[in-house]
């Protein structure tokens, strides 16, 4: 017998019983992102290598060790994507979005080669937000309001939100040059990656699990001592506005993020339900990522979400999603089979929005019924030879002690409307 196929370890199905979870996030997700005048793009799941190594950048972990990269038949490096923010700046490039200020959402599949773990998939899913073309504080404040929102909507309350600034490029390098001095006396107590970083990227250096390194990183200087006045100014206006809107939150001065294209506002949405995974929702302003991707200088701010981490956290919730059939269709008897597909119809043409079973494959009522009772719907219509013959069909409520019913196609279309109609 041959081996059973299996999903990459990493990657996983998502079934029918947790998709409902998904759309719970999605569409709430979505409903906000209408309200607040985002558009939806779509862009492929393989770019060039060349993409992310200029974006996200060359000494980075998910360049060198975790991206998904290959040659196709033309010798071309390509690569799945491991974020989406470089796919969104590029298609923006492309098509000439950026000649006005955009403000753009996107979703789907990401792929990094990680060690697979509680909160952390090789295929794991995004929600990302970008705007583009606006560059003071008060886009920064708009996405961290709208995140805001939609917690209370899923009904999260326990997410905390941390924020920073990393000013701009010249206060940057000024601050890079300190922090190199700092971290070069301490050498010799520097994890290997950290080694690594410090003449590359020594701000990653600020973000290391490694305990040791922690306690080095504790007392390095902070990088908000080097502010310029419009830098402090336009983080002073986002910390104004979450204070106005009643939003807590703690400024990290060692929160960096992990891409190399972050300036100025930089942030992070929290869970501890979690466990090491508690990061749910980050992001921050990158204004000069479209320029280093060809386009032309244009302020930039964005952020991303972990699906199936917030997917997860719904299910914490105790949030029930409503029964996926409204009712399903036992037809016994030769003759209510053939008329049943044709019956359904009817009622799926007069009940917009109804979720109809239809039995299919004959059987005993028995049989028949309780397949209606373990799917879930509400009620079974019941059509046999007898009710067939009178133009009736038999409603039985499956959730509730209430008799069955008689009621003819066009009755019974009208208390399906009442009872199921979710509109045209």
């Amino acid at each position: 017998m041959s081996k059973h196929i299996q999903a990459i370890r990493g990657m996983h199905d998502i079934l029918p019983e947790r998709i409902a979870l998904w759309h719970r996030l999605e569409d709430t997700t979505r409903q906000v992102l209408s309200a607040y005048g985002y558009a939806e793009i779509r862009t492929p799941l393989v770019e060039v290598t060349d993409l992310f190594k200029r974006s996200i950048g060359e000494v980075t972990d998910i360049v060198e060790k975790e991206m998904y990269s290959f040659e196709d038949r033309n010798g071309d490096s390509l690569s799945l994507r491991p974020e989406g923010t470089a796919s969104c700046v590029r298609a923006a490039i492309e098509h000439g979005l950026l000649v006005q200020p955009q403000r753009l959402w996107y979703r789907g599949p990401m792929f990094r080669y990680e060690r697979p773990q509680r909160g952390r998939y090789r295929q794991f899913h995004q929600i990302g937000v970008e705007s583009f073309g606006l560059a003071g504080p008060d886009i920064d404040l708009e996405l961290l309001l709208l995140t805001a929102r939609l917690w209370r909507l899923l009904g999260f309350d326990d997410f905390r939100l941390e924020i920073n600034t990393l000013g701009d490029n010249a206060e940057r390098l000024a601050y890079r040059e300190q922090l190199i001095a700092y971290l070069s006396a301490h050498v010799d107590r520097l994890d290997a990656d950290s080694l690594k970083r410090l003449h590359t990227n020594p701000l990653r250096v600020l973000d290391s699990k490694n305990p040791q390194t922690q306690q080095i990183v504790a007392e390095a200087p902070t990088l908000m001592d080097h502010l310029g006045e419009e830098s402090r100014t336009h983080f002073d206006r986002i910390r104004e506005g979450l204070d106005e809107a009643g939003i807590a939150y703690r400024v990290n001065p060692r929160l960096v993020r992990g891409l190399d294209y972050y300036n100025r506002t930089v942030f992070e949405w929290i869970t501890e339900n979690l466990g090491a995974q508690g990061t749910v929702c980050a992001g921050g302003r990158y204004d000069g990522l479209v320029e280093q991707l060809g386009g032309r200088p244009t302020p930039a701010f964005g952020f991303a979400m972990g699906v199936e981490r917030l997917v997860e956290l719904t299910s914490l919730t105790g949030y029930q999603a409503e029964a996926a059939v409204d009712a399903y269709l036992v037809a016994v008897g030769d003759a209510a089979q053939r008329a049943a597909p044709g019956l359904a119809e009817r009622l799926r043409d007069a009940v917009p929005g109804l979720r109809l079973l239809t039995h299919c494959g004959g059987g005993s009522f028995k049989s028949q019924f309780k397949k209606a009772d373990k799917s879930g719907a509400d009620l079974a219509l019941i059509l046999g030879e007898e009710e067939l013959a009178r133009g009736v069909f038999g409603v039985k409520p499956l959730r509730e002690d209430a008799e069955q019913r008689e009621l003819g196609i066009e009755a019974l279309a009208a208390f399906l409307s009442e009872r199921c109609g979710r509109g045209g």
